[in-house]
């Protein structure tokens, strides 16, 4: 009965299906009229041919023939009455036949099937929503981001300006409401006081539009918006938005970090209050074949080798694993001590190779301005001549004909970063490339997140993921400062020392074996460690700050409790 309503509330609220309806009644009732005109003739011809019948006999002889049932046993004997019944007849098939079906489709059942779609998508949430976040759009950054938010128990809902939209997600299981982007009454029945956060990432002029109709009506929500230009970070600054992402500059950066022979500087990839985490490349150092133990680094520089990245994955290091050429180091400590490696080992890079990048779209002109700060030469190879910008550092064509690469200088470059949008032409050119050159370092640009194993598969010695990186920035905003998320998926966070470990040392705790976290600092009575040693004692009550990907991080609670 409920929903038997709603799609009845749905139906009439339109003011088409209204008008439909009346044009609908207004036809039977003329309908209703020719019936009655014909039985009434049919009674006139009948007694002038001297038969007589009851008027229910009318109406079901003029039934009968409109309906071309025609069962024959009422019949007129003069040629008039026989005229009268072709005349029944034809406006019969072209009343009842034609006419009143079609009209019946197209102004009640196809409107009412429209209004059961519509009470289906729902144009408020219910009272009960509280910490909920609310985001624009359903695509590779928000499909990953959302299963972030189911991890960490956040209820979403993906604001759509149409039906069709909304059913097709619907469909899919995901929680959808209809509304005007623009219409700040969208934003009170979506809650907007009792929301967690609003995640916008449409175009520049739709992220603008959003912002601004939220903060009509609310000051104190914050709204993560993407910005694909220098003026549309502005626009969203002065519209008041919380944060505004230029997700293709931070791709290009993190892809530059990446090229193995352009320092070996630690990069500083995430913050937590004074704890920095950095990556640096083994390459260019007199670190390469020697094993963690004996490269001695918390000694020379202080800061603990958290891990290597390993395919687009942290892996846990022991004292018997091999720095090799392509090793890229994840460090933990303090600015000063990253600032220290620096000095120690940074200094000893190799000879800047060249980088070829293939496309030049916004993530590719990223990564040329990257490299260019940090004096790597590089080249691009762009097909389309629109999207030039460094004609002088561009070869027009594509990347997979021989002559274009042999302009670009690939058969002399050390590394080749892909960064078309396209996952497809990037597996394609990565299969392509390492035929070619079996020592040359692939970089690659994956848009969806499950890309990323196949890319590796194919031969890119690095892939970094878009949605993986923007869903997490996200991520990182909405949880607080007391936790990070770096561009790989993991994760460092913070907990109360469990009783299980308190008064245990460090070297005791078996905690990177028993969940894959690691803890790089504790914290006791406002005084922070970093980079504990092994005999430090856990004390109870005290918290540990940790670093794991997001299945140690649920696993730890898992065991120790939250």
């Amino acid at each position: 009965m409920k929903a038997l309503t709603s799609v009845l509330t749905a139906f009439l609220e339109n003011r088409s299906s209204r008008q439909n309806l009346l044009a609908l009644f207004r036809l039977l009732g003329v309908m209703v009229l020719i019936i009655t005109v014909f039985s009434v003739l049919f009674h006139l011809i009948m007694e002038r041919e001297g038969q007589h019948h009851t008027w229910m006999t009318g109406f079901y002889w003029t039934l009968t023939v409109m309906s071309t049932l025609g069962f024959g046993d009422i019949t007129f004997e003069s040629d008039l009455g026989r005229f009268f019944s072709i005349i029944v007849l034809v406006t019969g098939v072209i009343v009842l036949l034609v006419l009143l079906p079609f009209t019946f489709i197209e102004f009640f059942y196809a409107p009412w099937i429209r209004a059961q779609k519509e009470a289906r998508a729902p144009r408020e949430l219910p009272t009960s929503m509280k910490r909920h976040v609310i985001l624009t759009l359903h695509e590779p950054v928000t499909r990953l981001l959302v299963k972030m938010l189911e991890k960490q128990n956040y209820p979403y809902v993906v604001l759509v300006p149409t039906v069709n939209e909304a059913l097709e997600l619907y469909e899919n299981n995901v929680p959808t409401v209809v509304g005007e982007f623009g219409d700040p009454e969208t934003y009170r029945k979506l809650r907007i006081e009792e929301a967690a956060m609003v995640v916008t990432t449409r175009s520049d002029i739709i992220n603008t539009n959003v912002t601004f109709s939220v903060r009509e009506i609310s000051d104190k929500i914050p709204i993560v918006a993407s910005a694909r230009t220098s003026a549309a970070r502005d626009a969203l600054e002065l519209c008041g938005v919380t944060h505004s992402l230029q997700l293709e500059e931070m791709m290009g950066q993190a892809l530059c970090r990446r090229v193995v022979g352009g320092d070996s500087c630690a990069h500083i990839i995430g913050r937590m209050s004074e704890l920095v985490i950095a990556e640096a490349a083994a390459a260019g150092t007199d670190l390469i074949g020697k094993t963690v133990a004996e490269s001695n680094l918390k000694q020379a520089a202080g800061v603990t080798l958290v891990g290597f990245w390993d395919h687009g994955k942290l892996v846990p290091v022991t004292f018997d694993s091999v720095i090799g050429q392509h090793t890229v180091f994840v460090l933990g400590g303090t600015a000063e001590q990253v600032e220290k490696y620096n000095e120690t080992f940074g200094h000893e890079s190799q000879e800047k190779n060249s980088v070829v990048i293939v496309g030049g779209g916004r993530v590719g002109r990223a990564t040329a301005m990257a490299l260019e700060a940090k004096q790597i030469p590089w080249k691009i190879i762009e097909k389309l001549e629109e999207r030039v910008k460094f004609p002088e550092n561009t070869i027009i064509g594509d990347g997979s004909e021989f002559d274009n690469l042999v302009k670009a200088g690939l058969h002399e470059a050390s590394t080749v970063i892909i960064t078309t949008h396209e996952d497809d032409t990037n597996l394609f050119l990565t299969i392509l490339y390492r035929r070619l050159r079996k020592s040359l370092q692939i970089i690659s640009r994956s848009s969806e997140e499950s890309n990323v194993a196949r890319l590796h598969r194919a031969g890119a010695d690095v892939v970094l993921s878009y949605a993986t990186m923007s869903a997490n920035t996200i991520l990182n905003y909405l949880r607080g400062s007391e936790t990070l998320l770096l561009a790989e998926g993991v994760s460092i966070f913070t907990a109360k020392t469990p009783p299980e470990l308190a008064n245990v040392s460090l070297a005791d705790t078996q905690l990177r074996s028993n969940t894959g976290c690691s803890i790089i600092a504790t914290e006791f009575q406002g005084n922070r460690v970093i980079n504990p040693g092994p005999e430090t004692i856990l004390h109870e009550g005290g918290t540990l700050i940790l670093i794991g990907s997001l299945d140690a991080e649920e696993l730890f609670f898992k065991v120790y409790g939250s």
